[in-house]
């Protein structure tokens, strides 16, 4: 998980504790949204991963701002919701992008196209990020 965190520090000049706890929400948020075999392929190839959900979990409480809201109305929230979660712990919008670009590179170096592949086009929006 260290190289990971290093690498989105280094594409997005965020701190350390933030692109971990970002990377925590984005795997939570996969592990919740995406296809559970690909999913528990990539978390098993990220020594960290399960302790990185577990702190964005427990960091997460309740609220979620009008976003989390409006998400919640619509059924759940998926992309948007993540984005509320992303901007509340810290990163700004013109880094998502580069976070989640970062993220799934990486994803894909440790585990292949054949496992970020169908993560990916499994959640709607989600392509626009990786």
């Amino acid at each position: 998980m260290e190289e990971l965190i290093a690498r989105v520090t280094n594409r997005t000049g965020l701190d350390a504790a933030t692109a971990s706890t970002a990377i925590g929400h984005i795997l939570a948020f996969l592990q919740k949204e995406g296809p559970a075999t690909e999913v528990s392929k990539m978390l098993a190839a990220l020594p960290g991963s399960e302790a990185a959900i577990a702190q964005a979990n427990a960091q997460e409480g309740g609220g979620g701002g009008l976003m989390g809201m409006l998400g919640g109305m619509m059924g759940g929230g998926g992309v948007m919701a993540l984005g509320q979660k992303l901007i509340s712990a810290g990163v700004p919008m013109n880094q998502m992008q580069p976070l989640g670009q970062e993220l799934f590179a990486y994803g894909r170096e440790t585990v292949g196209e054949d496992t970020m592949g169908p993560i990916v086009a499994s959640i709607p929006g989600l392509n626009q990020f990786v």
